[in-house]
C-alpha cells in the first residue's frame, strides 16, 4: 500500500465532482459518492437516484406493536354488533317461513347447505430489505434500504436483481462499514432474475468456471476491477503515443501479406448456405475439409513434436501434441477412404470456387501490422496501431490465444536503440498510470488476487531496465545447472530460460537484444557480424515475453536475399519492397502484447481472465 500512497502524493488522484449526475441517464454514479474522503457523510440528507445490481441482501421482519383500539374502532365494532344481531333474528325465523310455504304452496323446499367462507390467510408481516447494490463504477457497494410496502422482498432480494431507486441518503442506524445508506421511497425499475438458472444465485464461482458464462462474469467484483484496469490501460496507450507525437493508423485485419513469415495463420474463405447444406458430413468435418490440408497439418504437427522432444520443457504440451497428431492422422485416413468411395463428395479448401471466395487471391487474418505501419512511417514519421492480431495455433496456453490485442509502432529515422528507449518509456508509463489512476481497483487486486501486484508495478516504474545481449543471456544461463533444457546459442530461449532471467537473475524486467537472425522475421536488419539481427524482446516477471521489437532492413539486396532464403512467396511482398526502392528510410519499432500487460499488472495467470470475450480453441460461441 505504500506504493499507492506515494503515488497519490506525487500524482494526486482527481476527486470526483460530488454527486454529479451521469449526463446520459440522470442518475448518480456510486463512485462519486462512496469514493469521497468522508465516504459520503457530507451528502447525508440529499435526495438522489441510483441504479445497480444486488450483490447481497438480507431481510428483517418488522413486529407490529399491540395498540389499544381507538374510539372509531369501538364505534365501528358496536355498529357491527347491531347488524349481526338483526341477521341472527332473521335466521331464527327461517324455519317458520319454510313450514308455511310447504303447507300452503305444496312445494318441497330443499335446504341448501350453508357455505362458510375459507379461513383468511394471515397477512404477512411487514419487512425491510437491506440490499448491497453496485453499479460497477467502483469496488464498494451502497446499502439501499427498501420497505416491503414499496416492493415485494421476493423480487428484490435475489443476487443479480437490477434496481433503479430514488431516496434520501442517511446515516445507518447501526454503525458499520457503511458511512451512508440510501433510504428508498420510490422504486423506478426492477429487473428480476430467474434464480433456478442464474449462475451466481448459489455460490461464488472460481475464475475457471466463470469462463463458461462470459456474458455474466463482469458482474463479479474481480472481473469488473480487471476490466476497469484494462480500460484505463487502453486510454494510457493512446495518451502516451499521442503525447509523444505519434499518429494513430488503423492497419487492415484482412491481408494477403504474412508479416512474420508464420505458417500459423487463418485463411479467409466464404461458404454459401446452399453449399453448406449439400454435404451433411460437412458440419462434422468443416474444420478439416481438405485431405491436402489435413496432411499438411500432420506434417507441421510432426515437426512440432520433434521440437518439443528436443526441449523437453513442457511434457503436457508434448503429450497433447502427440494426441493431436494421432487424431489428425486418423482423420486423414477417413477422408482418404471417403474420396476413394465417393469422388468429389468433399469440397476442397485449396480449390474453392471463385463464387465462394470473396477475394481474388488468398487472404488471411493479420498476424502483425508492422509492415503496413512502415509504409506510413515512411511518409508521416512516427505511427502506431492498436487492435487485434491473430494466430492459428492449436496449442492451449495460458498466455496465448488465437485472438489477442497488440500495440505496434514504427518510428522513422530511428535505429534499434531508439526503439528500445521508446519501449522502456512506454512500459514505465503504463506501470505509473495504473498506480495513479486505478487506486481503488488495484487495492482490491492486491487484496484478492496478488499481494505483490502494487509493489511489482512500483518497482518496474521506478527502476532502470536491465539490457543484455542474447549472447550474454545464453552465457549466463549455461552456468545454471538446474535447467531442464541447457541453453545453446542459436536456439530460442524457452519459457524456463526467460522466467529464470526475469525472476532470479535480474529480478525484474530485462531487455534482450541482438538475437540470431534465424530467430527473427525476414524484415529485421542484419547486423554487421552477419549472424545476429537488430531485434529485442522485453521480458518481465510472471509473464515472460511482453514486447518484441526490431530495426527494419533498409538494404533492398539483403531483404530480397532473406525472402529467398526463407522460401517466402515474393509476390506477397512486392508492395513492401517498393517502399525500399523509393525514398527508403531507417525505421524501428515494436509489437507490445496488451493482454499480457494485464497479467503483469494484476498477477492473474491466464490471459482468458483479462480479455472481455476470449477466443479459445473450444470457446467462440458468443
Amino acid at each position: 500500500m505504500d506504493a499507492i500512497q506515494a503515488s497519490e502524493a506525487t500524482y494526486p488522484h482527481p476527486k470526483p465532482n460530488p454527486l454529479a449526475l451521469f449526463k446520459y441517464s440522470k442518475r448518480v454514479l456510486l463512485k462519486t459518492l462512496l469514493m469521497q474522503e468522508d465516504g459520503g457523510l457530507g451528502c447525508v440528507g440529499e435526495r438522489i437516484v441510483i441504479g445497480g445490481w444486488v450483490k447481497s441482501s438480507r431481510e428483517e421482519k418488522v413486529e407490529l406493536p399491540n395498540a389499544a383500539p381507538s374510539v372509531a374502532d369501538e364505534q365501528k365494532g358496536s355498529a357491527g354488533q347491531e347488524d349481526v344481531s338483526c341477521v341472527e333474528i332473521l335466521q331464527t325465523r327461517i324455519p317458520l317461513f319454510r313450514s308455511l310455504i310447504k303447507v300452503f304452496g305444496g312445494v318441497t323446499y330443499i335446504a341448501r347447505p350453508r357455505l362458510e367462507a375459507p379461513p383468511a390467510s394471515p397477512k404477512p408481516l411487514p419487512s425491510i430489505a437491506y440490499l448491497q447494490v453496485s453499479d460497477g463504477s467502483c469496488v464498494s457497494s451502497l446499502q439501499v434500504v427498501v420497505d416491503s410496502s414499496l416492493a415485494s422482498p421476493s423480487q428484490l432480494l435475489p443476487t443479480g436483481t437490477c434496481i433503479l431507486v430514488e431516496g434520501v441518503l442517511k446515516q445507518p442506524m447501526i454503525p458499520g462499514k457503511h458511512a451512508v445508506e440510501l433510504k428508498a421511497d420510490k422504486i423506478l425499475h426492477i429487473g428480476t432474475v430467474e434464480q433456478s438458472s442464474y449462475v451466481f444465485s448459489k455460490k461464488r464461482l472460481p475464475l475457471d468456471m466463470l469462463r463458461s458464462c462470459m456474458h455474466f462474469r463482469p458482474r463479479t467484483t474481480t472481473v469488473g476491477s480487471v476490466m476497469k484496469v484494462r480500460s484505463s490501460l487502453t486510454f494510457a496507450t493512446h495518451t502516451f503515443f499521442q503525447n509523444n507525437g505519434f499518429l494513430n493508423v488503423q492497419v487492415p485485419i484482412i491481408t494477403s501479406t504474412d508479416s512474420d513469415g508464420s505458417r500459423e495463420k487463418f485463411l479467409i474463405t466464404a461458404i454459401s448456405s446452399s453449399s453448406y447444406q449439400e454435404d451433411p458430413k460437412l458440419s462434422k468435418d468443416r474444420d478439416n475439409i481438405s485431405l491436402h490440408f489435413v496432411k499438411a497439418a500432420a506434417k507441421e504437427k510432426n515437426a512440432l513434436i520433434e521440437e518439443l522432444k528436443r526441449t523437453e520443457s513442457n511434457k503436457e504440451a508434448l503429450a497433447a501434441a502427440i494426441q493431436d497428431l494421432k487424431n489428425t492422422n486418423e482423420l486423414a485416413l477417413q477422408l482418404e477412404a471417403r474420396e476413394k468411395s465417393k469422388a468429389g463428395a468433399s469440397m476442397k479448401a485449396d480449390a474453392i470456387k471463385s463464387s465462394q471466395n470473396p477475394f481474388i487471391e488468398k487472404t488471411y487474418l493479420t498476424v502483425s501490422g508492422r509492415l503496413h505501419l512502415e509504409s506510413y512511417a515512411s511518409a508521416l514519421g512516427n505511427v502506431y496501431s492498436f487492435g487485434p492480431r491473430f494466430c492459428a495455433t492449436r496449442l492451449e496456453s495460458p498466455k496465448l490465444l488465437p485472438e489477442m490485442w497488440m500495440t505496434e509502432t514504427e518510428i522513422a529515422f530511428s535505429e534499434l536503440q531508439d526503439a528500445m528507449n521508446c519501449a522502456d518509456d512506454f512500459f514505465k508509463f503504463l506501470c505509473k498510470w495504473v498506480l495513479d489512476n486505478c487506486v481503488d481497483d488495484m487495492r482490491f487486486v492486491c487484496k484478492r488476487i496478488d499481494k505483490a501486484s502494487i509493489d511489482r508495478l512500483s518497482s518496474a516504474a521506478s527502476k532502470p531496465l536491465a539490457k543484455v545481449t542474447y549472447t550474454e543471456a545464453v552465457e549466463t544461463l549455461k552456468k545454471v545447472d538446474k535447467m531442464e533444457v541447457k541453453a545453446e546459442w542459436g536456439f530460442a530461449l524457452t519459457t524456463e530460460h526467460i522466467s529464470y532471467l526475469a525472476d532470479e537473475i535480474y529480478k525484474g524486467p530485462v531487455i534482450i537484444y541482438n538475437y540470431p537472425r534465424d530467430l527473427k522475421p525476414f524484415y529485421v536488419r542484419l547486423n554487421d557480424d552477419g549472424k545476429t539481427a537488430a531485434a529485442f524482446d522485453l521480458i518481465v516477471p510472471k509473464v515472460g515475453k511482453l514486447m518484441s521489437g526490431s530495426q527494419s532492413e533498409l538494404r533492398l539486396d539483403r531483404l530480397t536475399k532473406r525472402i529467398k532464403e526463407l522460401e517466402l512467396p515474393r509476390e506477397q511482398y512486392e508492395w513492401y519492397l517498393d517502399i525500399k526502392r523509393h525514398g527508403a528510410v531507417n525505421t524501428s519499432g515494436f509489437s507490445f502484447n496488451f493482454d499480457l500487460m494485464l497479467l503483469f499488472a494484476t498477477g492473474l495467470t491466464d490471459v482468458k481472465d483479462v480479455i472481455p470475450f476470449p477466443r479459445g480453441l473450444t470457446k467462440a460461441n458468443n
